[in-house]
């Protein structure tokens, strides 16, 4: 079976290494860019920040604060409108993954035009985008340097999968230096997001080497660090490797897909308009029980990732070590417990467990489920 990698073109990572990209950013030669990024980094004053360093770069800037924590197509419609009006060449996204996808679905219908619903599925653009800088200030979703585009379609009530090579950034900016504000909250959620990232991809059908490698150091990353980053925001040499590590997850499932983990934590997310980490979170054990059937031995490799000692363990007691490292790990960082918490509804599980088989994220998971088995591991999440 045949595999391709991607990625985008550049990737600058490192902290303190902002200024860095600034110059680089020069070089392409833009002139004008749409700043996409969400109302608590604009009041921070980090979009401001940003413009001026492109300002002495001699380009000019415009910001649209109105990416939502879940983006919708308004938001979307809305970029693309202050886009248009302001002559903009090209798009920086500032945040974490709601400003980057909201960016990617700007930038993917300036040039291929019509609505972002156009392009739900896979490939469906047949235009490379308004050239994308992609700004992280989280260490979780990897969307500064994927092909995924997440938004919520609110008629519908879900969100649209769009894995389209054409929404891969130009150029990916990792300075863990911009990740030290995070809260406690955001961080352990972004954290187990990449977490969700790296397991899904080892175990998913398109795993290859390449994924595989980028994956298990994810995990060790993940399990070594989190914690850390969790407990002490200010921990730099942490918040660094959680940013490799949601990096090395990214260009795991970038290209190994995903699974229903994230297939039913979208339908969370766009239902009740939920965090997306925070689901990820709570299904992935319940998921992995689920698919230890047939990866029992792949799960056995998570456990030892995660720092188990597994030696002499059968596939079996490698695989429930692993989910018990995967609750462990979120119990640690405060996830919350199930799906109740979060405020999901047992009533509306055949609603959520239908529109997850039909995400496209879950066509790579190792064992297909059926409409009752989604509903079961919904159920066991609660």
């Amino acid at each position: 079976m045949s595999s391709t990698f991607f990625i985008p073109a550049v990737n600058i990572m490192g902290s303190g290494c902002l200024d860095e990209a600034m110059v680089a950013i020069r070089n392409y030669g833009f002139r004008k860019a749409l700043i996409v990024t969400d109302a608590g980094l604009a009041k921070a004053g980090v979009a401001t920040m940003v413009a001026e360093k492109l300002a002495m770069q001699d380009i000019d800037s415009v910001i649209f604060d109105g990416a939502k924590p879940n983006p919708s197509i308004a938001n979307v419609e809305s970029g693309l409108g202050l886009l248009k009006e302001s002559r903009c060449d090209f798009v920086v996204s500032l945040g974490g993954g709601s400003p980057h996808d909201c960016a990617k679905g700007i930038a993917l219908c300036a040039t291929n035009g019509g609505q972002i619903r156009d392009y739900e599925g896979v490939d469906q653009s047949t235009k490379p985008q308004l050239p994308l800088i992609a700004i992280n200030t989280t260490a979780g979703t990897a969307s500064e340097m994927t092909r995924f585009c997440i938004i919520t379609d609110e008629s519908r009530h879900v969100k649209m999968a769009i894995v389209d090579r054409n929404v891969t950034p130009l150029l990916s900016v990792n300075d863990p230096a911009l990740m030290v504000a995070m809260p406690k909250s955001l961080t352990a959620a972004t954290g187990m997001d990449a977490l969700t990232h790296a397991i899904e991809a080892y175990v998913s059908t398109a795993a290859n080497p390449i994924t595989d490698a980028c994956a298990l150091k994810a995990m060790t990353l993940i399990s070594n660090n989190l914690r850390l980053a969790v407990r002490d925001g200010s921990d730099l040499a942490a918040r660094e490797n959680m940013a490799y590590a949601q990096f090395l997850a990214g260009m795991a499932f970038n290209n190994a897909s995903l699974g229903y983990v994230h297939a039913m934590a979208h339908q969370l997310g766009g239902f009740y308009d939920l965090p997306h980490g925070v689901c990820n979170a709570v299904l992935l054990p319940h998921v992995q029980t689920f698919n230890a059937l047939v990866c029992a031995d792949r799960l056995t490799d998570v456990a030892h990732a995660m720092g188990a000692d597994v030696h002499g363990f059968s596939p079996e007691e490698g695989a429930q070590t692993a989910i018990n490292a995967i609750r462990s790990l979120a119990k640690d960082v405060e996830i919350p417990g199930g799906l109740r918490e979060l405020g999901a509804k047992l009533t509306d599980i055949p609603m959520l467990a239908g529109n997850a088989l039909k995400d496209a994220c879950g066509l790579t998971n190792p064992r297909v489920a059926d409409q009752r088995q989604i509903e079961e591991i919904f159920r066991n999440a609660f």
